[in-house]
């Protein structure tokens, strides 16, 4: 039989490879998940901004090289 369109399903969230029922949580194992999803996002976040700042880092890096190497030129000649 179909469940109603209109009817909300149950929360649910899954930890360890068990799903639970978010209603059947405590206030706490509620605020520590939060957290933990929180933190992922974080570190998401940081992950995203080392790459770019590691991408920079190496463009400059590159440009520094590629000046040193013009300076060079210009003393041998």
């Amino acid at each position: 039989m179909d469940e109603n369109p209109h009817t909300p399903k149950e929360e649910t969230v899954t930890i360890n490879g068990k799903e639970h029922n978010v209603a059947d949580l405590s206030q706490e194992q509620i605020t520590f998940i939060n957290q933990v999803v929180d933190l992922d996002r974080k570190a998401s976040q940081i992950n995203f901004n080392l790459q770019q700042t590691i991408g920079a880092r190496n463009h400059f890096t590159s440009l520094l090289n590629e000046s040193l190497k013009s300076d060079t030129i210009e003393e041998t000649k």
